[in-house]
């Protein structure tokens, strides 16, 4: 259902989300901040006051024959004149704290505070409802015992509540104006930053469809260059690929063309009029001959092709290789005994250790059958000197190998042409033997998907004819199947 499909992701919205998303959060982040520092800068100057304010009224405390007493002229009481905005209360306690003068229900300081003398304190209170900020001080008298009287100065906040509204305003009255204008900024930016990709993609799109050169990884960002460095590695393999089938299909044309204008060039002789019998016999011979030349090739092609894909589409498995062996040796034993070849197995027997491997059967039989088919092609036989072909399998317990191997009594393969005979329809010189040169290269392409390696060398180096040995190396399998 599309209901749960994850739609594509925007990178351009992405990027913004996560260079967008941080400065909103800081933002009330900031404000909050800010409001804390109006609110530290607006106390300050009114803290100063009220300290002012109550070492003044302390002043203003004397003793009188043992009497504590608190004279407050008119001078001194103009310093509490209360405002439009605020109202001022102080309060004057005695040692033994008999009430001597001003507010009388001004808040006293917490109970388990030391006493400090001639140092002013501040604390926040609240008096009827009404917040407060008070400056006290303890002041020490001439009096036995050394008892402290108590002098308080209280001021409401409401000049300190406008102080800090009007520094808010003024810092953040420009962020409303500045933020939009940093979103504004990113988004412009954002999409300069990605216009090189937008480029790309229209110097992509404007391409013909056969046109596979590189792209330059010079005209875009650092950043996108290792992208562009594998797009150009997949056209390299792609074009690679394209020239492999177009070779491919080409030679594959060419090798049917040979038989079917056989097969037509005899079928017109057979239709000649005047024809007898033992020529219309020997014309049939000749299509049955080359349509099966024909099979043969399409059958390789098919072949090769499964091979190409069997890595997907066919699974490997524990595999008896003494045994897939042995199997495509007996069926091949008809086809040698019509050229006069000996055919045989010299090997261990199935189910010995250390003959398994990892693969497919199917591909497995099928790289021992080309091998065999390639040694009968190319052995010669006669009565005097028939050819002799001998499949073997060998456990090699010291490399952890697996080996398989197909020699002939054949005039074996130069080296020049060891490289070039696994090429596809590549046929060796000077010989007249059957084939479609694909039997090797689907054997390469096997053993490749196996982890196998191909080795080609002289049965009897010096002699001649030489005799040639295929050898493939399986990696062994670490234990047999239950």
């Amino acid at each position: 259902m599309k209901i749960f499909q994850r739609e594509q992701r925007s990178l351009f919205g992405e990027i913004l989300d996560w260079m967008l998303t941080p400065l909103l959060l800081l933002w009330p982040v900031s404000l909050a901040l800010t409001w804390l520092v109006a609110q530290g800068l607006a106390n300050k100057p009114f803290d100063r006051a009220l300290e002012y304010n109550a070492h003044a009224l302390a002043q203003l405390v004397t003793v009188q024959r043992g009497r504590v007493l608190f004279n407050l002229p008119q001078s001194a009481s103009e310093i509490l004149r209360a405002d439009e905005s605020d109202t001022v209360y102080y309060q004057v306690l005695a040692p033994s704290g008999r009430f001597l003068s001003g507010e009388r229900d001004l808040p006293q300081p917490p109970e388990d505070e030391v006493p400090q003398t001639g140092e002013v304190r501040l604390r926040d209170a609240e008096l009827r409802g009404v917040d407060l900020r008070v400056a006290y001080i303890w002041v020490r008298l001439p009096l036995p015992g050394e008892p402290l009287a108590l002098v308080q100065v209280a001021e409401t906040r409401e000049k300190r509540s406008m102080l800090a509204t009007e520094i808010i305003k003024g810092v953040m009255l420009p962020q409303f104006v500045i933020l939009p204008l940093a979103v504004l900024l990113v988004w412009l930016a954002l999409a300069r930053g990605i216009q090189p990709l937008n480029q790309l993609e229209e110097r992509i799109r404007a391409r013909n469809p056969d046109d596979l050169s590189p792209l330059d990884h010079k005209a875009v960002p650092l950043e996108v260059a290792p992208l562009v460095d594998s797009v150009n590695d997949l056209l390299r393999r792609l074009g690679d690929s394209m020239a492999t089938q177009k070779r491919f299909l080409a030679d594959a044309a060419h090798q049917l063309k040979t038989p079917l204008a056989g097969l037509r060039m005899q079928a017109d002789l057979a239709q000649r009029e005047g024809t007898s019998t033992a020529e219309l016999k020997q014309s049939l011979q000749q299509i049955g001959r080359a349509s099966m030349r024909a099979t043969h090739t399409v059958n390789q092609l098919l072949a090769l092709a499964r091979a190409e894909g069997g890595a997907m589409v066919l699974a490997h498995q524990p595999c008896d290789l003494a045994r897939l062996v042995i199997e495509v040796v007996r069926d091949s034993v008809p086809r040698a005994l019509d050229k006069r070849i000996d055919l045989g197995y010299d090997g261990v027997e199935p189910g010995a250790e250390g003959v398994w491997v990892d693969g497919n059967p199917t591909l497995l039989k099928e790289l021992a059958r080309n091998l065999l088919d390639n040694a009968i092609n190319y052995t010669p036989s006669s009565d005097a000197r028939p050819g002799v072909i001998t499949a073997r399998v060998l456990a090699d317990r010291f490399s952890h190998v697996v080996l398989l191997q197909v020699e002939d009594s054949g005039p074996g393969v130069p080296e020049s042409e060891r490289e070039l005979i696994f090429q596809p329809f590549y046929r060796a010189l000077g010989t007249d033997a059957d084939g479609s040169g694909l039997g090797l290269p689907i054997v390469q392409e096997i053993a490749r998907q196996h982890g196998a390696e191909v080795l080609i060398e002289d049965v009897h180096p010096g002699h001649n004819p030489p005799g040639a040995r295929f050898t493939v190396r399986f990696p062994e399998r670490r234990a047999a199947p239950e």
